[in-house]
């Protein structure tokens, strides 16, 4: 080996000597496509795009792929990002060692903002193993992954023949009792499809996939949600299709092409019942100490109270949100509280998820236990309000601790809806804060 290079680097002395790539001392950088068994059947290691079979309409074996690059900080120490279209989401909480009962080399990503992790074996450009739900009792998905590739979905060599854009009306559920509607917005460059859904309780963040012949796959994986939607043109341009989230839910969706297509505004949705709109709330913080709205550091002041959970991938892109306006916009009349309704039943641990959350998310303000993850609970515990259908939702308190608006759901960054949330909430916080 010394022998070539050293010929190598003779042979091109005059241009400079062949440049050794950058070394790395676990698992090899760059592209690597991950794939989510959704179903039972083991994923084989020999799976490539070629194998899969063409045949029914809506068939993908229950395969959710996602791309994630590998990044080396310095020849040790490396962090990857999850790539779904535009968004990179940096994860550097990572371990790597030789697991003691099968000899080989072993790789965890750990997701501690939503209490889930990735645990695999690493072998030659391959790692192999599942996606672990802590907060759900034996819940894991076989994940496997393969360095060097770069497709999120194979096309088997077919072109599009139908082009997506656009916005869309959708159902969910078309014709059942849990039927709730939606709007897709889509983009398409030849095969590449982008987009969302718009439901509202929230959007299902950014989705990427792929468009060949009729059909369309769309798929989204952000430590906690994996998402799975797949579509085909009808013969009236309508569009029939599949959900899946997880390995359990499994979901229809018909959808009609329709510019026009919207939702309930989400400062109708909730409303406050009742002779008062005032709010009354105590809750333990993450430190065990009772948070009290009525707390010398709340009164005379404008609240924010936002009602959320960590698992929830909606809720961080409304928290990010706000730490974000209120870092450049630094306003000492407004009070930010969080209450957390967490899928631990178990209060120890679900106040330390909420610890976890608050350290990791960096945020300076109150974070306390609502409880579980109940909507219905939720109600109970803010009686002033009529439903609670979504987390987060948002309520807009003055300095006399009237609710005056209320914000239910979050359309985030991944939707057009976005732009217009930030205008509406700059003008309801300067009028608050101002009067």
């Amino acid at each position: 080996m010394r022998r070539l290079l050293l010929f190598l680097c003779l042979a091109f002395a005059f241009s400079g000597c062949v440049e050794i790539p950058n070394k790395f001392s676990k698992i090899p950088p760059g592209k690597w496509r991950a794939v989510l068994k959704l179903d039972d059947a083991p994923i084989s290691m020999a799976h490539r795009a070629e194998e899969i079979e063409y045949k029914k309409e809506f068939d993908y074996k229950g395969e959710l792929p996602f791309i994630f690059d590998v990044v080396y900080d310095n020849e040790e120490d490396f962090h990857i990002e999850l790539v779904n279209g535009a968004e990179k989401i940096r994860v550097d909480q990572i371990r790597f060692g030789r697991d003691k009962q099968t000899g080989k080399d072993t790789v965890v990503f750990d997701f501690p903002v939503y209490d889930t992790y990735i645990e695999g074996i690493y072998e030659d450009g391959i790692i192999e193993g599942n996606w672990i739900v802590n907060y759900k009792e034996n819940y894991k998905i076989p994940f496997i992954a393969f360095h060097g590739k770069d497709f999120r979905f194979p096309n088997f060599g077919k072109e599009a023949m139908v082009d997506f854009s656009g916005n869309w009306d959708v159902k969910f559920d078309a014709g059942l009792e849990s039927e709730y509607p939606a709007v897709g917005e889509f983009k398409q460059d030849g095969n590449i499809l982008t987009g969302t859904f718009l439901t509202e309780t929230g959007d299902y963040r950014f989705l990427e996939g792929i468009v060949y012949e009729q059909k369309a796959f769309l798929s989204c994986f952000d430590g906690s949600h994996a998402f799975l939607f797949e579509a085909k043109e009808m013969e009236n341009q309508s569009l029939a299709g599949t959900f899946r989230s997880g390995k359990h839910y499994k979901s229809n969706w018909v959808a009609t092409k329709s510019e026009k297509a919207t939702l309930i505004n989400p400062f109708e949705l909730t409303k406050v019942q009742g002779a008062s709109n005032r709010l009354e709330m105590a809750f333990i913080n993450t430190e065990g100490s009772i948070i009290n709205i009525n707390d010398e550091q709340y009164r005379g002041k404008t609240k924010l109270v936002m009602i959320m959970g960590t698992w929830c991938p909606n809720c961080r892109d409304e928290m990010n949100f706000l730490q974000k306006y209120f870092d450049k916009n630094p306003n000492d009349k407004i009070e930010m509280i969080a209450v957390g309704f967490e899928r631990y039943k178990n209060e120890d641990k679900a106040i330390t998820t909420l610890k976890k959350y608050k350290q990791k998310m960096g945020i300076d303000f109150e974070v306390l236990y609502g409880g579980y993850a109940s909507k219905k609970l939720a109600t109970e515990k803010f009686p002033m309000l009529d439903k609670i259908i979504s987390y987060p939702t948002l309520l807009f308190v003055d300095s006399e601790n009237n609710i005056r608006h209320i914000h239910t759901g979050f359309n985030g960054p991944a939707t057009s809806k976005y732009a217009a949330f930030v205008k509406e909430f700059e003008e309801i916080v300067n009028q608050m804060t101002n009067e």
